[in-house]
């Protein structure tokens, strides 16, 4: 048996990245086990999805181990290269349309999904994560299409200038000028009944909490944000962060580099609320979507800052995926359950924000 399964682990390793891990999903869990065992992952994390436990061994097995390094432009060459080399056929979305906006602090790019052109939707402001360094429109194209389809909303993907070239300031800045953009283009956009909310996912979710505290005075403050494992806290570490920050997407040392790229290049304080919005001001955020992965360096900094959010008023709904490690959202093309979850929770959000509208 041990030799039937050695052929399948080389017979899959001789294919693509994306085609290898659609067919090491499709196997068993007792397979896919196994080939974790045969691959000789060195890390106990029992409860974590078979499927995730073979894509970081396989990588590891490769030599790679984290997704920034001390070479930037070839961190994001490789990051880009990992998203296209698991790319499947996108989930078709009626209107895709790459645009420019003209804002205060400079033009950008941005993407719009619209799943009903004919119709008024609400819009979904979505920043991309990447750990404020690598990540790009392309990067999370479908996570855009799932959110758009399943959520039944128009989605704008922004493309904000990363650091370390850009500062906090300058990307934040950014950022809620294209929110104020959106607003300012309400009827333009068909935005139903002027519904705007914020989303992101990890440096995302950071930038969309920042971005909606300080935006909450204002007339373009977001009506809801959707936070998926958000980084929060630069200056704590919890102890989520000691118990998975080896052999998964996201290390212990990737949060140093996105540190120093971040946070310390530009003399910012660990603790500023411009990059660790838990110490912000959160008494008139809007209701507020948290979403967690059980095996996550950032797990615990989320699931506090839900805390603090409903202990100050907010109204909150957080969700944990136990089984799934940080970034498991850009799995969706090789991933069933990954997928299945993503769904559930972009119909989840939209119920919560209509709920709470």
């Amino acid at each position: 048996m041990m030799v039937a399964f050695s052929r399948t682990l080389q017979t899959v390793l001789e294919k693509g990245q994306g085609t290898a891990a659609r067919t090491l999903d499709r196997l068993p869990s007792f397979a896919q086990k196994s080939l974790v065992r045969i691959l000789r992952y060195p890390h106990q994390y029992p409860e974590l999805d078979p499927l995730i436990q073979c894509m970081m061994a396989a990588q590891l097995r490769r030599g790679s181990n984290g997704f920034v390094s001390e070479d930037i432009i070839h961190a994001r060459k490789s990051f880009d290269l990992q998203m296209q080399s698991i790319k499947a056929k996108p989930t078709p979305v009626k209107q895709v349309e790459d645009l420019r906006l003209p804002l205060h602090s400079g033009t950008i790019f941005a993407r719009h999904y619209h799943p009903a052109p004919t119709k008024k939707l609400p819009m979904v402001v979505y920043f991309h994560g990447g750990g404020f360094v690598v990540g790009s429109l392309d990067s999370h194209d479908e996570v855009c299409r799932l959110l758009a389809v399943h959520a039944k909303v128009q989605v704008l993907s922004i493309d904000y200038p990363l650091a370390p070239e850009a500062s906090p300031n300058k990307l934040i800045q950014t950022c809620e000028d294209a929110l104020a953009w959106v607003y300012q283009n309400r009827k333009q956009l068909k935005i139903l009944k002027n519904r705007i909310s914020v989303a992101g996912d990890s440096a995302g979710g950071n930038i969309s909490t920042v971005v909606a505290q300080r935006a909450a005075h204002k007339v373009y403050a977001p009506q809801a944000q959707l936070l998926l494992y958000p980084a929060v806290d630069f200056k704590s570490r919890h102890p989520s962060f000691y118990a998975y920050n080896e052999g998964l997407v996201l290390t212990g040392k990737d949060v140093d580099f996105v540190t120093h790229y971040y946070a310390d290049t530009h003399q910012v304080e660990l603790d500023d609320p411009l990059i660790s919005p838990t110490y912000g001001k959160h008494d008139k955020l809007p209701p507020t979507f948290v979403v967690t992965a059980g095996h996550d360096v950032l797990h615990d900094e989320g699931e506090i800052y839900a805390h603090k959010l409903r202990h100050r008023g907010v109204k909150v709904h957080y969700q944990e995926y136990s089984d799934q490690a940080h970034g498991f959202a850009n799995l969706t093309p090789v991933s069933y359950r990954a997928k299945k979850y993503f769904i559930e929770i972009s119909k989840n959000y939209r119920k919560f924000w209509d709920k709470h509208a």
